[in-house]
């Protein structure tokens, strides 16, 4: 079963991340990047890494994303020439996409065992546990995540400034 789930969240991940490159669309762009986000969040799952799954979801999937989606809104992607082409099927693959997903996760969550002990007690490197992998980010890699911290403060300035000068 984690065989087949596997191939099918990895296959979604792949469809979704070709989607990113092809679509002629930014905002439908920017929604398949979610999608692979969340297919890869899925994987990590079923590879028994729910602390990494959940990183991905809460720092990927909905702060990064959401600021992508903040900039794509302040572009206007919504304009009269844009509307034109809407497609009203896409609210309809939509449900019939959620109602599949929800019955492929729904045996995946009910089998997993947070309780389970691994095969192996300890990962290379002393990541085994939250509280080794937070002791690691906060003392050997603080610099590259307060960089990053600043990165992204950075570009939140960035939207600003250019949200401004077009008003």
């Amino acid at each position: 079963m984690e065989t087949v789930l596997f191939y099918i969240f990895g296959g979604i991940a792949l469809i979704a991340a070709v989607n990113v490159v092809v679509q002629k669309r930014v905002f439908y762009s920017a929604i398949s990047l979610i999608i692979c986000l969340c297919a890869v969040a899925a994987l990590y799952l079923i590879l028994e890494a729910p602390f990494i799954a959940a990183v991905q979801i809460i720092v990927y999937a909905g702060a990064i994303m959401v600021l992508f989606l903040f900039v794509i809104m302040l572009l206007d992607p919504f304009s009269k020439t844009v509307l034109r082409d809407k497609k009203k099927w896409l609210g309809y693959a939509a449900i019939v996409l959620g109602v599949v997903a929800l019955a492929v996760l729904i045996p995946l969550l009910t089998s997993y065992n947070p309780f389970r002990t691994p095969g192996s007690p300890e990962i290379a490197g002393g990541t085994a546990s939250t509280r080794n992998f937070g002791q690691m980010l906060f003392n050997e890699y603080l610099l590259p995540f307060e960089m990053t911290s600043v990165l992204i403060l950075a570009a939140i300035i960035g939207v600003v400034v250019l949200s401004r000068r077009r008003s």
